[in-house]
């Protein structure tokens, strides 16, 4: 194991300083992990008897960050600009679940005793080749266990956030959660609303971003009581939900850079619960306004339209009208994103012996939108005249503007090739007409059909 501990040549340069120095240096925490693991990390972080004060002063202002000086947290750049985080050895004096007062001049298997699990306290020293493993990380890692450093009460107490770093980690690397920790993060679940609710989208976050299978990780947090508690309106998340997460690919897999799977893994997870209430939880858990308003916006389509779809779907082969009247109802915006999404839970509706479309049919359907989403008039911005146009006719402005271009839209819908100014102005008169006499049918909402 020991031979699969490569530093990269930024981290050995300071590791060199700082023993040219005086002071030990160790590689520590999730480095030492994923390296030990197979992995192949970039972002190496050292443990060291220097004091924040020394560290700068070794390595001076222009190559220094003194990102949590309170905490013996100093980040120094290498020379390839790369920044790492240099920690004085520590000991805990106080913690009231969030925030730990520390003091320094504590040994390194004192400052390994003050972390949270034995997979990451295992330190390696460069210099000399030594791995300090005083409690077993090496072991659990070789048997695939998540085990607290100590007493599993005890480390819960002191940092809330560990009872989901425990889930993240042991979901992540398909390892079991020690029977004790287990049991000390289920016992930990009530006193998780300490947590500030940032530090819980981060761990929600992270556990989308990494985990291969989050539906079971989330599973964890939903069978502990994390989420009745962090997130109340997941306090029942069906299994059906949980298992969506794990058809959608995370961000990264198969080397692709995607952002975007992350959002829809979240919005999957709130794919059953009301469109308001899903605006509210994120908003609390302090998601952006965009993120907030993008899923709330996927799960108010799949609430209006997502059985709708799957009906029609399984039935047959829906007409070019069809389609078109679906990704006016979607948008161009959401559409590829619902439709990966409803692709993903159908999947798991068909592995539960549920009717629903198949993969194949709905493949088919997602070529069929994406060849109209640019080419057909799906959106009112879409239509050959406007306001200014029906003004021009001798129309008065007012409500029945919108009424009118909707009615249009629906027209257009249906035969495309009627999207002219002298088409859609020769239609107007007669949707005056029916408007006039109460006639409803061409509201809006009838691209929703």
């Amino acid at each position: 194991m020991i031979a699969q501990l490569h530093p990269t040549e930024g981290v050995l340069a300071i590791a060199r300083r700082l023993e040219d120095a005086g002071f030990e240096a160790w590689c520590v925490g999730g480095a030492i992990r994923d390296a030990l693991l197979g992995g192949h990390p970039l972002d190496w972080d050292l443990a060291t008897p220097a004091t924040p004060t020394d560290v700068r002063d070794l390595f001076g202002k222009r190559r220094t960050i003194p990102v949590g000086i309170e905490f013996g947290t100093v980040k120094v750049l290498d020379e390839a600009g790369v920044p790492h985080e240099i920690t004085t050895f520590r000991r805990d004096v106080h913690t009231d679940g969030r925030h730990a007062v520390v003091e320094f001049g504590a040994s390194l298997d004192e400052d390994l005793s003050r972390r949270d699990f034995t997979i990451n306290a295992i330190a390696f020293r460069p210099k000399t080749g030594e791995v300090r493993d005083p409690f077993g990380g090496q072991t659990d890692l070789r048997d695939g266990v998540v085990r607290a450093v100590g007493d599993a009460n005890e480390r819960m107490r002191e940092d809330r956030l560990r009872a989901l770093r425990a889930i993240r980690f042991a979901s992540r690397f398909e390892f079991s959660i020690e029977p004790e920790t287990l049991g000390a993060i289920r016992s930990s679940a009530p006193y998780l609303r300490r947590l500030s609710h940032e530090r819980v989208q981060q761990e929600l976050v992270k556990t989308m971003q990494q985990v291969p299978r989050a539906g079971g990780a989330l599973r964890i947090w939903r069978d502990v009581g994390a989420l009745a508690v962090l997130v109340p309106a997941l306090a029942t998340v069906s299994d059906m939900a949980l298992a969506t997460l794990d058809t959608l690919p995370r961000d990264g897999e198969g080397g692709r850079a995607t952002p975007q799977r992350t959002s829809n893994r979240v919005t999957a997870l709130f794919l059953d619960v009301q469109p308001a209430m899903v605006r509210r939880a994120l908003s609390e858990l302090r998601f952006s306004k965009h993120e907030t308003s993008w899923a709330t916006s996927i799960v108010e389509r799949w609430d209006a339209r997502g059985a709708k779809m799957a009906a029609a779907l399984v039935d047959g082969r829906p007409d070019d009208v069809q389609v078109r009247r679906w990704l006016a109802s979607l948008g161009r915006l959401y559409s590829g994103a619902f439709l990966r999404i409803a692709c993903a839970r159908w999947s798991v509706m068909r592995s539960a012996g549920l009717v629903a479309p198949t993969e194949g049919a709905v493949r088919s359907l997602h070529r069929r939108m994406r060849g109209s989403l640019f080419c057909d008039p799906i959106e009112l911005a879409d239509l050959a005249i406007g306001g200014d146009d029906l003004r021009g006719a001798g129309i008065p402005a007012g409500p029945i503007y919108a009424k009118i271009l909707h009615a249009l839209l629906e027209l257009v819908l249906a035969d495309p090739s009627r999207n002219t100014p002298d088409a859609l102005l020769a239609a107007v008169p007669a949707i005056v007409a029916s408007l006039g006499a109460g006639g409803t049918s061409t509201d809006h909402h009838s691209t929703e059909h």
